[in-house]
């Protein structure tokens, strides 16, 4: 109760936080590894298999809307503009939710059997896939496609990890929980990622970035750090919270 008390509590900073700027979305601020997202007036969640749709317009009584097969091992839930990211052991699915009731399939992008992360910007996206005993495979590789046609993704780089788990964007560059450390990358270039700060020993599950702060979720804290997007070796620890 204590870690999901704590969890909530950043989702409302974060949303008090946007309120004057952009209070009906929540794009990026939910992490790589969520399952269900707040966007407008619904509220999107994943299950094994499918996609469901509730409205939220009366937050005190949500109605299922709708349920849509996607298949089968969904594992996560991404959101930016006007599409759903959907990350499964099996590969990348991408929904449009332009009628927000009713999402649409619009593209997938299969890979080798592994758990799933998926971020994504207005013309790529990010997967990473890491192995283990769940997972059943051997693929610790970040993934980059080219999203800017939406309905054909393109596989534009690849790059051997430790072993990769959630990530998150910020701008240029994407930050990625790698076994025991935080890589951070520099995608100026997303065909070439290059890797320009470590932040070591921080064995982070998933992280979360708003504004100039980037929470790291382990399995036993949540650290806080302050980011500067001008200078990305300026990174210092704010506070560190005990799950």
């Amino acid at each position: 109760m204590k870690k999901i008390s704590f969890i909530l509590l950043i989702f409302f900073l974060f949303s008090c936080n946007n309120e004057s700027s952009d209070k009906q979305s929540s794009d990026g601020k939910e992490g790589s590894t969520a399952t269900f997202i707040l966007k407008n007036s619904n509220m999107y969640v994943v299950d094994h298999s499918n996609l469901n749709v509730f409205s939220i317009t009366n937050p005190e009584n949500p109605v299922k809307v709708r349920t849509v097969n996607v298949g089968f091992n969904i594992e996560t839930l991404f959101s930016n503009g006007n599409y759903l990211f959907i990350g499964s052991r099996n590969g990348m699915f991408i929904y449009s939710i332009a009628e927000p009731e009713n999402p649409t399939f619009v593209s997938q992008a299969l890979h080798l059997r592994a758990c799933d992360p998926v971020v994504a910007n207005s013309t790529n996206a990010f997967v990473t896939l890491h192995s283990n005993t769940v997972c059943g495979a051997a693929n610790n590789v970040l993934m980059v496609y080219n999203t800017t046609d939406i309905k054909q993704p393109k596989l534009i780089a690849q790059r051997d990890l430790s072993e990769p788990k959630g990530l998150a964007l910020n701008g240029n560059y994407l930050y990625i929980c790698d076994k025991n450390d935080i890589v951070i990358f520099d995608i100026t270039n997303p065909q070439n990622p290059s890797a320009v700060k470590t932040i070591a020993n921080v064995p982070a599950r998933d992280l979360i970035i708003d504004n100039n702060r980037l929470f790291a979720f382990t399995s036993s804290d949540v650290k806080q750090y302050s980011i500067d997007p001008a200078n990305i070796q300026n990174i210092s620890l704010i506070s560190s919270y005990t799950l």
